[in-house]
């Protein structure tokens, strides 16, 4: 049974690197330091959002659908993985969906009106 790579190491934390890959047909082997590539740093849950995202060919909405989520959390979750891959968001986007999920809260009742005003105040 194969196992999957894993890319954090369990003790510490820091990124793991590959040192040998083995070849089933033929039997090489090949030793080294090789490193994971960027996708493999995301966590199971990402690379499953990841995954709905592309066979939603990138709609928001169907993603929203498949995975019965709020948009605020399919942005965030884009923004987490973007930042992941070492791609950075800009700063309004962020406080857009902050906003919007402040909106959301609002709208479900979770919180006030006078608690929703100064969240956005904050923002």
């Amino acid at each position: 049974m194969r196992k999957e790579v894993i890319s954090k190491c369990p003790v510490c934390s820091e990124e793991l690197t590959i040192s040998r890959l083995h070849c089933d047909n033929c039997g090489i082997e090949i030793s080294g330091e090789f490193a994971l590539t960027k996708l493999a740093k995301l966590s199971k849950e990402q690379l499953m959002f990841i995954e709905i995202f592309l066979k939603n060919q990138g709609s928001i909405k169907s993603v929203e659908k498949d995975m019965n989520i709020s948009y605020p959390t399919v942005k965030k979750m884009l923004n987490e993985i973007l930042a992941v891959l070492g791609y950075d968001k800009l700063e309004e986007d962020k406080v857009s969906i902050q906003r919007q999920e402040i909106l959301e809260r609002l709208a479900s009742k979770e919180i006030s009106f006078e608690e929703a005003t100064a969240l956005l105040k904050k923002l």
